[in-house]
């Protein structure tokens, strides 16, 4: 029995294409994109399907959580 089809089957990360997608979302989202950028980009058509993919990075919460902080530069 075979296993996930496998971006690149040689030396690398392992990853399979389902996980590439997940973590190209993250990104996107991540460095600002729209929601509705990241249902076009997906093909989603609902939002709760593409929250399923959004994964932000702890690094990504705290920088958006250091906003909260007192002092911190408005936008």
């Amino acid at each position: 029995m075979s296993g996930p089809v496998r971006a690149g089957d040689g030396p690398g990360t392992g990853w399979d294409l389902h996980e590439y997608r997940h973590s190209g979302l993250s990104h996107l989202g991540e460095q600002g994109a729209s929601l509705l950028m990241l249902m076009a980009k997906s093909r989603h058509k609902k939002p709760e399907n593409v929250r399923r993919y959004f994964k932000p990075s702890p690094e990504a919460i705290a920088e958006v959580t250091s906003l909260l902080a007192p002092g911190a530069a408005r936008r």
